[in-house]
């Protein structure tokens, strides 16, 4: 049959209209390959998407063979569980800056648990490190704001490639960019570019002086007084001072020349000499005071902290620079600072490039007789230009007349002025080179100090592209958020499609008026792929779908736009295809109870990879317990059998892998349901070895949080958060004496936790130590309630009161953290009236999944004496559960007998020591709490903290106390200043807790007279 009589004779049996309209919809048999096969034979991973690029081979990784073939239309299996380790990526020179939370570290300093950035400006955190690899090629890479980084041949970039009119998003390694950075006629086309970071997120920093004042003092203020030079136009900046909380006069000084002004700061007081001459009013002024305590008096410089401040302090302290040394271009394109202090020049980028600005640096000398710091007059002097593309929207300005001329970003091009482009990709000798895992969503971190984004891991796409080539229908893929949706399309799914030819000639290129081929949306034969975020309902819901594929599960979030589970809300798309349906759930795993992967595995058949040893053929799962090294050398790491206890060299391992095989080690609840799990222990020779895993476990020792994410990362294993209360009868045999009211000569500093009631408030002392050693110093009880005036009087007098030292100094408290959860008003019209550089409003939230224990602090409303004050407190926010849960690890933890104290032994970091005048009431109130499991209404697993006793006060005392010590920066503090503060206290430098966190000081203790306090009845 042929043309119209062939449609015509097969519509004239059953069915046969159904089986058109399936065949119109892409619904068609089943294809003979499955995904491992098709990946075998069609796909080719190029070096944006591969370490090892050229034809994809299962043979490397035969453990996934199994798990691709699931996904296979022919198999029985409707769901897929894939509970994984994660990777490690491609290394950077030793010597590239990258920069942190705290100022700025390289390649080679930095250690599993340190704090990065990723490519949103987020926190993340350093999860693996490679070792350190020589003999690579390497090459430098430079950008057109100047900027220099030198990486291994194999490192992938994130990169938009300009080859045609329309640019496209790759993931390319330096080695296959080298020598086509330059392409068009005259070699003056720049091929690749690299998003700038967006603005990086960083606390608010309680600074002593507000960054505008700070910035516009820099610009143009007297390097040793509260002068500032100015427009005689510009008198509207004082009222921008004023704003900013400084006094400031406007004057007209009879020495001026041309149109100067001068602006005063804080002109409080004017003194004379004795033989009547004036003295500046400078040294008594607060202001000049604050300047000397951030050491900028005649040396003016950025303060680290103002630098790693908030974004819009940094934004504030960016606009005061820009009054009194910026200026824009009559056209409104580009803002401009000029200075000759090449220190403020570089502090400058280095803020800009923070906020996501592409700033470019300009040399020159100026052209009028200056004098030297010699004395002596030269006709040239240098100084620097710091020019970059700004917009209406996030003025650079506060002055009116500077502010007026930007432009709206409506008539820009702001994706130019947001795109680093390579000049030039050079080799170089080889250095040594070494690579980092984080835990960032997007697997991006920061480097250079042009805060460049870096990739850190890349997967493969097999099954999409299986789907699209092999057998079409509509498809659904899930990320944890709608913005890592659009980034996996474009480093991933657009580069999967572009490397190979199957998958070209089914998908349409994309162009700006075909909306079959967009970010979200890739249209091919018989089918769509959707791609959405797990917190838009709307993507989640969008239309039915045979294919789901749901990618790290235990990021999303807990509901969809309060619409449910996003995992739920996504496999109800797929009912409607019964037992055709795929559904392919993937996730490194997080907290044992809330993961959402281990949730799907324990309700499969959990399978395992069985390999076999290579010297009694004896089949088993590798376990971590049975890697075994010499203490102190990882180097030495081999695995023992566990059927004949022979060590196993790793070059065993790829003969194991290929002789492997999956088996189930459980009965599923659904038969339908297939589970995988897999460490990093299978990871093939030559990718993470034993020894670097030997290495890692060895460096998470003694940190909780570097452990839970080797767990997570390395072992594929959820992290059991131990929330059993202690016994409290224990805890009193292990009482110590001292009296109440003195510290310990190893406690350093002092916190105190404030728990407001009804008719009192409570009040516990804690001194710390290093690795956040603490011991219990005072319990304090207030009588009357927040009601009571002399209650809070009480208080205030707390914040002076000093406790003796066992090296006979006083000391007070560095940081006071009060419960805003009862009397919220009354409690912020204290913390105003006290001041918040001592004093810290707190709330409580429920939850571990904050990426931070502490965040804040944030401005909120505060009603003082009726008055409603816009931004008048500053709150903290407290992930209570985090805590909890380590004040109880830390209460569970051993530690040395007396006489091996005696005999020098230390306690481990976290100690917790109580004394024998703690009795049990407060006992009982410090274990009044444990964490369950519970379950939602939904059939969810959630953890929870519930009281086994009313009273916990003791307890609450101490989360607060403990969340002090974090705002006052216990956490992040080098060691440096833990020997400093021993200085100051005259205490002789112990050594160092073995996995001790690196802290630093407070400032140095004040002396105040000391008050009268009302004491706990029973703790005495």
């Amino acid at each position: 049959m042929s043309g119209r009589g062939s449609d015509e004779s097969a519509v004239d049996f059953d069915g046969a209209e159904g089986l058109l309209r399936a065949w119109r919809s892409g619904i068609r048999p089943d294809p003979d390959l499955t995904v491992s096969q098709w990946a075998d034979r069609h796909r080719r991973l190029g070096s944006r998407a591969s370490a090892e690029p050229g034809r994809y081979r299962s043979a490397r990784t035969p453990y996934m063979r199994e798990i691709m073939d699931r996904l296979s239309p022919g198999d029985p299996a409707q769901r897929v569980v894939f509970m994984k380790a994660a990777q490690v990526g491609a290394p950077l020179a030793l010597d590239t800056p990258v920069p942190t939370p705290f100022g700025w570290t390289t390649m080679g300093e930095i250690a599993e648990g340190d704090l990065l950035y990723d490519e949103r400006g987020r926190i993340c955190r350093v999860t693996g490190l490679s070792p350190v690899f020589d003999d690579r090629p390497c090459f430098e890479v430079a950008f057109d704001d100047g900027e220099h980084i030198v990486a291994d041949g194999e490192h992938r970039w994130p990169v938009w490639d300009f080859t045609n009119d329309r640019p496209a998003a790759r993931t390319l390694t330096t080695a296959e960019m080298a020598g086509r950075a330059i392409i068009g006629a005259g070699a003056r086309r720049r091929r690749y570019a690299i998003d700038c970071c967006d603005p990086v997120d960083m606390p608010d920093q309680d600074l002593i002086l507000h960054p505008y004042v700070l910035g516009l003092w820099l610009g143009d203020g007297s390097s040793i007084m509260n002068h500032i030079s100015l427009h005689e136009e510009d008198a509207e900046i004082v009222g921008h001072l004023r704003a900013c909380g400084v006094e400031a006069e406007f004057r007209l000084p009879h020495w001026r020349k041309g149109r100067l002004a001068n602006v005063v700061i804080d002109p409080t007081f004017r003194m004379r000499r004795e033989d009547g001459a004036s003295l500046a009013d400078c040294f008594r002024s607060r202001f000049v005071t604050r300047l000397r305590q951030l050491d900028v008096l005649d040396n003016k410089h950025v303060p680290l902290a103002y630098m790693r401040a908030s974004r819009w302090q940094r934004l504030e302290l960016v606009r005061g620079l820009m009054d009194s040394d910026g200026t824009i271009t009559p056209d409104g394109k580009r803002c401009e600072f000029s200075n000759a202090d090449r220190g403020l020049v570089d502090a400058m980028v280095d803020l800009l490039r923070g906020l996501g600005y592409k700033p470019a640096i300009y040399h020159g000398r100026s052209r009028r007789k200056v004098f030297g710091r010699d004395g002596r007059a030269t006709t040239s002097a240098e100084y620097w230009r710091v020019s970059w593309t700004a917009y209406a929207e996030e003025p650079m300005f506060r002055l009116s007349r500077k502010r007026a001329r930007m432009r709206s970003i409506e008539s820009g091009r702001p994706w130019k002025s947001r795109r680093r482009r390579i000049v030039a990709i050079r080799p170089v000798p080889s250095v040594p080179v070494r690579c980092i895992e984080v835990d960032s969503p997007s697997h991006l971190f920061l480097c250079g100090k042009g805060w460049i984004p870096t990739h850190n891991t890349e997967a493969g796409n097999n099954w999409i592209g299986f789907v699209i080539h092999q057998a079409p229908g509509p498809m659904l893929a899930v990320q944890p958020t709608v913005e890592l949706a659009k980034r996996n399309s474009r480093q991933r799914i657009d580069p999967l499609i572009d490397e190979s030819p199957e998958l070209r000639e089914r998908v349409k290129p994309a162009r700006s008026r075909d909306a079959g081929n967009t970010m979200l949306s890739k249209e091919f034969a018989g089918g769509i792929l959707i791609m959405t975020g797990a917190n838009s309902a709307v993507g989640l819901r969008s239309t039915p779908a045979r294919y789901i594929f749901l990618d790290e599960v235990d990021a999303y979030p807990a509901s969809a736009d309060e619409e449910g589970d996003p995992v739920t809300l996504a496999e109800a798309r797929s009912l409607t295809f019964a037992h055709r349906r795929k559904v392919f759930l993937v996730s490194t795993p997080t907290i044992r109870g809330l993961s959402r992967i281990e949730r799907e595995f324990e309700a499969s058949d959990q399978r395992r990879y069985f390999v076999p040893c290579p010297h009694c053929d004896a089949m088993q799962w590798l376990k971590f317990e049975r890697l075994r090294w010499e203490k102190g050398r990882p180097e030495t790491a081999e695995y023992l059998c566990e059927g004949c206890e022979r060590p196993i060299a790793e070059h065993h391992k790829t003969r194991m892998l290929e002789r492997g095989e999956w088996r189930a080690t459980a009965t599923a609840a659904d038969p339908a349901t297939v589970g995988y799990h897999l460490s990093a222990l299978y990871s093939p020779v030559g990718w993470l070895s034993w020894q670097r895993i030997a290495r890692a476990h060895e460096a998470a020792r003694g940190s909780d949080e570097a452990m839970r994410a080797f767990r997570n990362t390395i072992l594929g294993e959820t992290w059991m958060e131990s929330g059993e209360a202690p016994d409290w009868q224990r805890l009193a045999d292990r009482r110590e004496s001292w009296a109440p009211g003195t510290v310990p000569e190893r406690g350093l500093f002092l916190t105190a936790g404030v728990d407001v009631q009804k008719d009192r408030i409570e009040v516990d002392v804690w001194a710390w130590g290093r690795g956040l050693e603490s011991w219990l110093i005072d319990h304090l009880v207030i009588e009357g309630g927040p009601g009571d005036p002399a209650c809070w009087s009480q208080l205030t007098d707390l914040l002076g009161r000093t406790w003796s030292h066992g090296s006979g100094q006083a000391v007070t408290l560095a940081r006071l953290a009060i419960d805003t959860g009862y009397e919220t008003s009354a409690v912020y019209a204290w913390s105003r009236q006290v001041g918040f550089a001592q004093v810290a409003p707190v709330k409580g939230v429920e939850g571990f999944t904050r990426s931070s224990p502490v965040t804040g602090p944030t401005y909120v409303d505060a009603t003082v004496a009726g008055k409603r004050l816009r931004r008048g407190a500053r709150l903290w926010t407290v992930a209570t559960s985090t805590f909890k849960a380590e004040t109880y690890r830390f209460l569970r933890q051993d530690r040395p007998t007396k006489e091996e104290q005696a005999a020098g032994a230390l306690c481990p970091p976290g100690t917790i020591h109580l004394p024998d005048w703690a009795d049990g009431e407060w006992l009982k109130q410090l274990t009044a709490e444990q964490l369950v499991t519970v379950r939602t209404k939904r059939g969810f697993a959630r953890l929870e903290w519930q009281k086994l006793r009313e009273r916990n006060e003791a307890l609450d005392c101490r989360v607060y106390a403990r969340a002090a010590a974090w705002i006052a920066g216990a956490d992040r503090w080098p060691e440096a200043r833990w020997a400093d503060l021993e200085a100051q206290l005259g205490v002789t430098a112990g050594e160092k807790p073995e996995g001790a966190t690196p802290t630093t000081a407070p400032t140095a203790p004040r002396i105040a007279s000391r008050r009268r306090m009302v004491r706990s009845s029973y703790m005495r």
